[in-house]
């Protein structure tokens, strides 16, 4: 059975913060396509309305939680709800360190919690290990 490329779906409201994201991924050898959507109903149009696109198309989604239109939680837990959608692996990359939010965003089913540093290099740092996880990961077969 042939390995289908994963998607990667980037919920990222801020430009910089994506471009950041983006090299930072490429950097660490991932060349998988990104899609990137700057807000929640935008993502979420992605998500359940792909039109001719199945559901069952292999994803993986990065999640920033604060963005313009909802919470990132939501969409979390819309993915995780899903009966199709809900083995999707998710990665929340977000400026929040709040224990309750963290805990909050595992007990929803998202697979690992990454802190945005305001710094840059620490950041970028996150990202490349994020890189190296993308390129080992694999993506659990649909029902």
């Amino acid at each position: 059975m042939n390995a289908v490329p994963v998607t990667i779906l980037l919920i990222e409201d801020d430009p910089g913060h994506a471009r950041l994201i983006e090299k930072n991924v490429r950097r660490a050898g991932v060349a998988n396509q990104i899609t990137h959507k700057l807000d929640g109903t935008t993502a979420l149009e992605h998500l359940f309305g792909r039109g001719e696109h199945s559901k069952s198309d292999p994803l993986l989604v990065l999640l920033d939680l604060n963005l313009p239109d909802m919470s990132g939680t939501d969409i979390l837990a819309r993915i995780k709800a899903d009966p199709l959608l809900r083995r999707t692996p998710v990665v929340v990359l977000t400026t929040t360190d709040d224990r309750t939010e963290i805990q909050r965003c595992y007990d929803l089913g998202c697979n690992v919690y990454i802190t945005k540093p305001v710094e840059y290099e620490g950041f970028a740092s996150a990202i490349r290990q994020l890189g190296l996880f993308l390129t080992v990961m694999q993506v659990p077969e649909q029902d």
